[in-house]
C-alpha cells in the first residue's frame, strides 16, 4: 500500500510538477479532517509520516486520569498500565487509530482534501509555468471562434485571441498552427488566463530572435521597431560585432531568415535598416528606400527637418504617409519633409549657408533599377486632417526613445539598408506596389498639387 502510495506521489510530481512534500502535506491535513469527522473533533490527533517510505501512522493522545471524563482525550489509570505499565496519572498516551475505522463520510472527505489539494496546486503551477512565458512567443493551434475572439491551445492550457489583437483581414482555420505573443497571464479559480497577441511590435522581435543566431546571442540588437499589424513593418538593428553586418545577418543567406518571419506574419512587408546614434543619420535610414537630400535634427524638441529630391517625396511620405509615420514612431522624432523645390522657395538652404546643386544622375535612375508591381494610389485624408497651404508639409511624429546631440544640416550618406540592397529582387514585395506605367505622371501630379495645398483624391 505504502510503495503504492509512493509511486503515485513520484507520478504527480514528475506529470504535474506536484511536489512529493505538498502532497504529504495534503494526506496529513485529510486524516486530521478524516479523525474531525469520525470523532467529532481532532484537537489531540497527531500523524506521523515516513517522507521517504510513505509509512504514516495515525495517534490519539490521551491524559491519563483517575476518572475518565472525556474518552477522547483521557484515558483512565488502569487502561494505560493494560498498555504499559509504566504510565502514571498526568502521562500522555498514543493510541494508534485505524483508519479502516472512519465511517464512508469521513472517508469521503478526506479523499475530497486530497483531490482539492491537488487541483490547487496544478493549477498554481500551470500559472507559475506560464507567467514565466509572459513576453514571449509561444506555438499555439487553433480551436474555434468565440465570436470575434479566437481560442487558441497551447498545450496544456487554453489562450484567447482578442479581436483588438488580431490582425485586420487575418482569418483562421480550426487546427491551423499559429505562434502568438504572450501579453499577460492572470491567475483565476478556474486556472490562468492567457491573453496573446498577434498585432503586438514584439512579436516580430521575438520572431527574429528565433530565427537569427545572431540577434539571440546579442551579437545583433534590435534597437526599435515600429510596427502597423498586417501592412508593414520597420526595425532598426545594430551590431556590437564589426565584423558582423547586422542587416545583413537579419536578411540571411537569398532572405531566407526575413522570409521566415514574412511567412509567418503572412506577407507583412519588413524594413531592416541600420541604427544610427546620430538622430539625422537614423532619420535619414528610416525613410529609406526614399533618397535623403538633408536632415535637420533637433533632439531636445524632438523635432526633425527633412529635404528631399522632388521626385522622391511621395516615395518618402509612402502609402497613406505610412513610410513617413513609421519613421517617425522608429526614431522618435516629429518629421517634417519639404521637397527641394519647396526648401528653395522657402530659402532654407540660404537659411543653412548651403549652396546646394542637385545632379540629375543621382535619382533619374531609381524608377528604373526597382521593379515594383501594382498601383500606388493614394489617400493623405488619413494622415492630413486639414488641406496643405503652400509650400507646407505634414509633420509626423512619436516618442523619442534615443539619445545624442543636436545636430544640424546633416547632408545624406549613402544607405545600407535592407530596403534598398534587397527589394531590387523581384521575388521579395517587401514595398509598396507601384505601377510602373504611371508613375512618373503620378508623381509629377502629385508634386504639384501638394505644392498648391490640394490633397489628391482616392
Amino acid at each position: 500500500m505504502n510503495k503504492e502510495l509512493l509511486e503515485a506521489l513520484e507520478i504527480l510530481e514528475r506529470e504535474k510538477n506536484i511536489s512529493k512534500t505538498v502532497m504529504l502535506e495534503a494526506i496529513e491535513n485529510s486524516l486530521l479532517t478524516a479523525c474531525k469527522n469520525h470523532f467529532g473533533k481532532a484537537d489531540n490527533i497527531k500523524v506521523n509520516i515516513n517522507s521517504e517510505t510513505c509509512d504514516f501512522a495515525v495517534l490519539s493522545e490521551k491524559e491519563v486520569v483517575e476518572q475518565v471524563e472525556d474518552p477522547l482525550i483521557q484515558i483512565s489509570l488502569a487502561e494505560a498500565k493494560m498498555i504499559a505499565p509504566r504510565y502514571e496519572l498526568g502521562d500522555i498516551v498514543q493510541i494508534p487509530i485505524e483508519s479502516k475505522s472512519f465511517g464512508r463520510i469521513a472517508t469521503q472527505n478526506a479523499k475530497n482534501v486530497i483531490l482539492q489539494k491537488i487541483r490547487e496546486e496544478e493549477r498554481k503551477s500551470l500559472y507559475e509555468d506560464w507567467y514565466a512565458k509572459e513576453k514571449d512567443i509561444v506555438p499555439g493551434v487553433v480551436q474555434r471562434y468565440l465570436k470575434r475572439n479566437v481560442s487558441i491551445n497551447l498545450g496544456k492550457a487554453d489562450a484567447i485571441l482578442n479581436e483588438s489583437e488580431q490582425v485586420k483581414g487575418e482569418v483562421f482555420q480550426p487546427t491551423e498552427r499559429i505562434k502568438v505573443y504572450v501579453l499577460e497571464v492572470k491567475d483565476t479559480p478556474k486556472g490562468p488566463r492567457i491573453s496573446v497577441s498577434r498585432t503586438h511590435p514584439d512579436l516580430v522581435k521575438r520572431l527574429f530572435e528565433l530565427e537569427v543566431a545572431e540577434v539571440r546571442d546579442g551579437t545583433v540588437e534590435i534597437k526599435s521597431i515600429a510596427r502597423e499589424a498586417g501592412s508593414r513593418t520597420k526595425i532598426a538593428v545594430k551590431s556590437n560585432d564589426p565584423n558582423v553586418d547586422p542587416v545583413g545577418a537579419c536578411v540571411g543567406l537569398n532572405g531566407a531568415r526575413v522570409n521566415s518571419v514574412v511567412n509567418e506574419l503572412r506577407g507583412e512587408k519588413i524594413d531592416i535598416i541600420n541604427w544610427d546614434d546620430t538622430p539625422a543619420y537614423l532619420i535619414e535610414n528610416a525613410l529609406s528606400p526614399a533618397k535623403v537630400i538633408l536632415v535637420m535634427a533637433d533632439e531636445e524638441a524632438k523635432e526633425a527637418r527633412v529635404i528631399v529630391p522632388d521626385n522622391q517625396l511621395s516615395l518618402a511620405i509612402g502609402k497613406e504617409g505610412q513610410n513617413a509615420r513609421l519613421a517617425a514612431k522608429l526614431t522618435g522624432f516629429k518629421i517634417d519633409i519639404k521637397s527641394e523645390s519647396q526648401a528653395r522657395e522657402q530659402g532654407l538652404f540660404e537659411e543653412l549657408g548651403i549652396d546646394y546643386q542637385a545632379e540629375a544622375s543621382d535619382f533619374e535612375t531609381y524608377e528604373d533599377n526597382l521593379n515594383y508591381q501594382g498601383g500606388y494610389k493614394e489617400t493623405y485624408q488619413d494622415s492630413y486632417e486639414n488641406p496643405l497651404k503652400e509650400n507646407q508639409t505634414e509633420i509626423y511624429g512619436g516618442d523619442y526613445q534615443g539619445s545624442s546631440d543636436y545636430k544640424d544640416g546633416y547632408p545624406s550618406k549613402t544607405q545600407d539598408s535592407y530596403t534598398n540592397d534587397y527589394q531590387n529582387e523581384s521575388q521579395n514585395g517587401y514595398e509598396d506596389d507601384y505601377q510602373d506605367n504611371n508613375q512618373n505622371n503620378y508623381q509629377k501630379d502629385y508634386q504639384d498639387n501638394y505644392q498648391d495645398g490640394i490633397i489628391p483624391e482616392s
